[in-house]
């Protein structure tokens, strides 16, 4: 849409309108909510969809407490306790985004299994990026069969 035509003449607008939250920004932020040992971590303006739900799933699947408030579009999340370091496949292989848990899962234990999403195979679709990204933090990434393990002592910064 390039633009937007109002007519009215001399009729003045007034309302309001919601902005509905953004998936592609939710669905990172649900997998970097496991980073959080302390605490609770709350999302909010989270639209329904079922993606959401897909995400929800797969943090839940790592033994954290995540309760998702629909009325309010809200998501709370309690990673405090021990968690899980591989995500559940019967989640993760409905949606190629469920991917980004692996890097939060690597950096808080160490060792992470993801399987591959949606049955992408690396380098075919964007999950390569990711890979490449963590490898250059210091992660080793090997593939057996269909699931991604990452290891790494420490992730350490990196320019490259």
């Amino acid at each position: 849409m390039d633009k937007i035509i109002i007519e009215g003449g001399n009729t003045r607008l007034s309302g309001q309108v919601t902005i509905e939250g953004a998936k592609n920004a939710v669905v990172p932020l649900l997998a970097a909510t496991i980073l959080a040992e302390e605490g609770k971590t709350t999302v909010t303006n989270v639209p329904i969809l079922s993606d959401v739900y897909t995400m929800h799933n797969v943090v839940l699947g790592l033994d954290v407490d995540v309760t998702f408030y629909e009325v309010n579009n809200q998501v709370t999340v309690d990673a405090t306790g021990d968690i899980l370091d591989v995500a559940p496949y019967e989640y993760v292989s409905k949606m190629r985004a469920s991917i980004v848990v692996l890097g939060p899962l690597l950096a808080r234990k160490g060792h992470a299994v993801v399987s591959m999403p949606c049955g992408s195979t690396i380098g075919s679709r964007p999950i390569d990026v990711h890979l490449k990204g963590l490898e250059a933090l210091g992660a080793e990434i090997t593939q057996t069969g269909g699931d991604i393990t990452a290891t790494a002592d420490k992730l350490k910064g990196t320019t490259s």
